[in-house]
């Protein structure tokens, strides 16, 4: 077991109610899944995802992940149990905009204390498989938005994370790229990376080995 998720509620006051972004929530993740996560805007499809990414923490329930009780364990922990285990796809790209594409990519590897010479090694190897080489010297801001999306998840995939949480991850790219984009992610799961995508595509989402559909923060 990955991780599992009982019983969890989230909710935020507003005017002396509570609004509920997640009610009851229930969720086992064997390791080499790959889950797509479906329903309206305003599901609470990214807050779930955020939940279990520990970068959003919930008002009520158990998480569980590997051995460790994520809901009892300080920032501190939790930030170090993502960084080592958790690779991230957003849309909005997170890039850091003062650091080339190169350094980019490096820095989750030297967080993991790489040394130099594999981290250079490491790097050639995305930059390829992403045929970004051209770009690794360029800025953020000097590139496309579907390139900014290729590097995020190059920069979410260089330290092998064992789980891959991604949120709408060819929301920005033309359908070319879009699919093989999936594709490497179908390719990932293969090699054993758990993914856990949330999407609005039926396409994409029939990628994964399981569906899970949210309405007002259910599991329906």
């Amino acid at each position: 077991m990955l991780l599992q998720l009982n019983n969890i509620f989230k909710w935020v006051q507003s005017g002396g109610q509570r609004i509920f972004l997640l009610k009851d929530i229930n969720l086992e993740v064997q390791e080499g899944e790959f889950i797509s996560i479906m329903g309206p805007s305003g599901s609470g499809k990214s807050t779930l995802l955020n939940v279990i990414g520990m970068l959003d923490a919930f008002d009520e329930g158990e998480y569980h992940f590997l051995e460790d009780s994520v809901h009892n364990l300080k920032e501190k922990h939790r930030s170090n149990l993502y960084k080592e285990y958790i690779g991230f796809v957003f849309q909005q790209y997170h890039l850091l905009d003062d650091l080339t594409v190169q350094e980019n990519l490096e820095m989750p590897l030297i967080y993991k204390k790489f040394k130099g010479s594999e981290r250079k090694a490491m790097v050639a190897d995305m930059l390829d498989r992403f045929n970004i080489v051209g770009k690794k010297d360029l800025f953020p801001a000097q590139l496309s938005g579907g390139q900014q999306q290729l590097v995020g998840i190059a920069r979410a995939l260089i330290s092998n994370p064992k789980l891959i949480l991604a949120d709408e991850p060819t929301g920005n790219l033309n359908s070319k790229q879009g699919e093989e984009i999936m594709d490497l992610f179908k390719q990932l799961n293969e090699e054993g990376v758990t993914i856990i995508q949330v999407t609005h595509s039926e396409k994409n989402a029939e990628y994964g080995s399981r569906i899970i559909n949210l309405l007002d923060g259910r599991m329906i």
